[in-house]
């Protein structure tokens, strides 16, 4: 049995975990791998890429940035989450808030530590992308358009970190990225949908708080239809192997998800909408394996 003191520590550390929504980052880790060994690097022999000492540091500086920006957030939005989320949010009071910016300071500073083994421009820009984090959560998340735009923005930079050390041009790239930024977006303008109660209690002045749900939807059928540019690109112009059975399958569920737009009006259906999204990102992560399913055995 553990001890009351124990339970503590065990709860707390639970806690902290939620916040910085390891299982998040987790994804996150696995699809710069992916992308590196099927996207950026596929001529590569797959022990190089899976062992290159210098990718690691890029993807744990990248992990730690991501981890002390979820806490930094979570420090801001601490009075809103109690409004949005309220059992959530007593989880993540278990953690002071003393306890979290000491977190986030460690944390970043190891981000930096880990980027500095790869080259000066890699502390450079993880010192510019832990700022960025900082400067949207304290100013521009509470601003409409730019706060969203920065956001989806933020999401793929650890993606760009990889990109830039493999310094692969292909414009294939280029639409495997932009076909994330566009579900990104989705899912930021989703999210101020499901905290509209704690943005107007808590003064953000986002997209359905100024211009209603109405138009919130609007612009999420526009950028629905949008992803569908990239869709039609990469299954129609670039070479992405077995990858057309999930843009298919994408497609199929962006519809799902208009459909179930229009009908919704209230918190518990834009959740689901944004498990819709989120389940589109995540799956297409493992997705990148059908880039080329032979790809593994042949390099090793």
């Amino acid at each position: 049995m553990l001890s009351r003191k124990n339970k503590l520590l065990l709860l707390k550390f639970v806690s902290l975990f939620s916040i910085v929504r390891g299982y998040n980052i987790l994804v996150i880790t696995i699809a710069q791998y992916l992308a590196a060994v099927y996207i950026l690097a596929p001529d590569w022999p797959l022990s190089k890429v899976l062992f290159d000492l210098n990718l690691f540091m890029i993807v744990t500086a990248s992990a730690l940035a991501i981890a002390g920006g979820y806490i930094i957030n979570n420090f801001y939005d601490a009075e809103k989450d109690l409004i949005n989320r309220p059992k959530k949010s007593m989880l993540d009071r278990l953690v002071s808030q003393r306890t979290k910016l000491s977190t986030y300071f460690v944390l970043n500073f190891m981000s930096v530590f880990f980027a500095s083994y790869v080259s000066f421009r890699a502390v450079v820009f993880f010192a510019l992308y832990i700022f960025g984090i900082w400067f949207y959560s304290h100013k521009l998340k509470k601003i409409a358009f730019i706060g969203n735009l920065t956001s989806a923005v933020l999401s793929i930079t650890p993606f760009f970190a990889v990109f830039i050390y493999y310094g692969n041009f292909e414009k294939v790239i280029f639409v495997h990225a932009t076909f994330l930024f566009l579900l990104i977006l989705m899912r930021e303008l989703i999210k101020d949908l499901e905290n509209i109660k704690g943005d107007l209690a808590q003064n953000y002045r986002t997209i359905p708080v100024l211009y209603g749900e109405r138009m919130s939807k609007v612009l999420l059928t526009l950028l629905t239809l949008l992803t569908l540019v990239p869709i039609y690109l990469l299954v129609n112009t670039f070479d992405i192997g077995h990858m057309y059975i999930y843009f298919y399958g994408s497609v199929m569920l962006l519809l799902v998800f208009l459909l179930l737009l229009w009908k919704s009006n209230g918190r518990p259906h834009y959740l689901l909408l944004h498990n819709i999204l989120k389940f589109i990102i995540v799956l297409g992560v493992f997705s990148i394996l059908l880039i080329d399913v032979d790809l593994v055995l042949s390099r090793i």
